[in-house]
């Protein structure tokens, strides 16, 4: 027997969990919660065995119940998250962790006062691809890594519940921190309607870090292709991710512009300023990513983590970090896209 497991919400991405779930070892699928009779029936045709229920007591009063997945609208997930820690299980809650940081912080404090896993589901950090770069930059391959953009664009999945900004951006704002290893010191955000009253159907949001880095990241759920790539420019090298790829997802070009010191044979009259810039332009690189549905390993290592008791690489605090980000992003959306300093939210 593994640890047992129950998915709390499956909609849209909840079935996908389901499905991983219930083929990681050391995991026993034993309960799934919904709402819909019509969602609880196809999990049940689907995973014969599996017990269904429309309420999230039954799986709290279940004592076989180690652990709960909460794939439920945004704005459920703070509350339900709390019930399952406060109960003395563990919780993997999918992104957003919750939608403001003072619950993030509530719930991480549950967790630790319970000796219990808390972990969030960023899925693309547990993309090979995602770890590929990060190791790139690690390396210092790239040089000095000076801006990331990235596009996550698709014509729906519209949301009613969350805009664009929370339904998309947290991928991109987790994978650029776990790149960058630090958080920026301010966030702006400006952002569009078309659709529905209220609800930004287009975001774009700049964030800005105290070595000068950016990042510029454009989400919308009303555009004409799937698009889900980020560019990373550094000083020798830079590197392009396309998740959408089917044939490569990393290319690394080995090109730049290289900024070289002039000797001073012109004197205080030389119109370059002491430098040249020089254009540089080499191979490119399109390395074999040894790929495995990222879904899959996020399971796993969850589990893994409810067994070992190890913080898990999303824990809690990853979370936080995210939802901060989000919050002065949609402040910025709120005063037109003024700039928020990160420190001007505690």
């Amino acid at each position: 027997m593994g640890i047992g497991t129950a998915v709390v919400g499956v909609g849209y991405w909840g079935p996908n969990l389901v499905r991983n779930l219930a083929s990681t070892e050391d995991c026993d699928l034993l309960m799934v919660c919904d709402r819909d009779a019509a969602r609880r029936e196809s999990v049940g045709r689907q995973h014969p065995g599996v017990q269904l229920t429309d309420s999230v007591d039954d799986v709290l009063s279940d004592s076989r119940v180690d652990a709960v997945v909460v794939s439920t609208p945004a704005d459920t997930h703070y509350e339900l998250a709390l019930r399952v820690l406060e109960s003395g299980r563990s919780v993997f809650v999918e992104k957003p962790l919750a939608r403001t940081s003072k619950e993030c912080e509530r719930l991480i404090a549950e967790a630790e006062k319970r000796g219990v896993q808390l972990m969030v589901g960023h899925t693309f950090e547990f993309n090979a691809a995602v770890e590929y770069v990060e190791n790139l930059i690690e390396a210092r391959e790239l040089g000095q890594v000076y801006y990331i953009y990235s596009q996550r664009l698709n014509l729906g999945v519209v949301r009613h519940d969350v805009n664009a900004l929370w339904n998309l951006a947290p991928h991109d704002i987790s994978i650029a921190l776990r790149w960058l290893k630090r958080d920026p010191v301010r966030v702006a955000a400006r952002g569009y309607t078309y659709l529905q009253a209220g609800v930004e159907d287009v975001v774009y949001v700049d964030l800005e870090f105290a070595d000068g880095v950016a990042v510029h990241i454009h989400v919308s759920w009303l555009d004409p292709g799937k698009v889900r790539r980020m560019t990373v420019v550094g000083s020798r090298k830079m590197v392009v991710y396309d998740d959408a790829s089917t044939e490569g997802k990393i290319q690394v070009f080995d090109k730049g512009i290289d900024r070289e010191q002039l000797d001073d044979s012109l004197g205080e009259f030389d119109s370059f300023g002491k430098f040249q810039l020089t254009q540089r332009a080499g191979d490119v690189l399109i390395p074999k990513i040894d790929f495995v549905e990222p879904l899959k390993r996020e399971c796993s290592h969850f589990v893994e983590s409810v067994l070992s008791g190890k913080r898990p690489l999303t824990d809690g605090r990853n979370g936080l970090k995210v939802v901060r980000i989000l919050e002065a992003a949609t402040r910025s959306l709120q005063g037109g896209g003024v700039a928020i300093e990160l420190d001007d939210l505690d």
